[in-house]
C-alpha cells in the first residue's frame, strides 16, 4: 500500500486544533501531586468506528478516583455535546482544576466561560 501511495480512510491524529481566535490557557499540572477527589478533572473526545462512519464520545473524569462523571455521544464534532457533558459533570461537584487539550471545542468561549464562571482553574496541554 505504501509503495502505491494508498492509505486507509479514517480520522487522522491531531484532531485537536485550537481556533486562532480562542484563548489558550497554560498547563497547570506540572509537578502537581493529585491526592484528592475533585482536585483535577479532565476531558477528551474519542471516535468510535461504526459500519457507516464514526460517532464521537466525550467523557469527563476525576483524575484521583478515575470516576467518569459524565459522557455524551455525537455524530459531529460540534461543541454542543461537549458543553452538555461539562454541565452534567458540574451537577455532581466542582473541581479545582479542569484539564483539556487545545481543541476548538474546549477553547471556545462557551466552554471556558462555564469554567471561568464557576471559578475553576483551566489547564491546557
Amino acid at each position: 500500500m505504501r509503495l502505491m501511495g494508498l492509505e486507509a480512510i479514517y480520522p487522522k491524529p491531531n484532531l485537536s486544533k485550537a481556533a486562532k481566535a480562542h484563548k489558550i490557557y497554560p498547563y497547570l499540572l506540572r509537578n502537581v501531586t493529585i491526592d484528592r477527589v475533585d482536585q483535577v478533572w479532565s476531558t477528551d473526545i474519542t471516535y468510535i468506528r461504526l459500519n457507516h462512519g464514526f460517532i464521537y464520545l466525550i467523557a469527563v473524569i476525576d483524575w484521583f478516583s478515575r470516576y467518569v462523571l459524565s459522557y455524551e455521544f455525537s455524530t459531529t464534532l460540534d461543541k454542543n455535546f461537549c458543553l452538555k457533558a461539562l454541565r452534567e459533570a458540574l451537577k455532581v461537584a466542582t473541581p479545582e482544576i479542569f484539564k483539556t487539550d487545545q481543541g476548538s471545542q474546549f477553547t471556545s468561549n462557551a466552554f471556558t466561560g462555564i469554567l471561568n464562571k464557576a471559578e475553576i482553574n483551566i489547564s491546557m496541554l
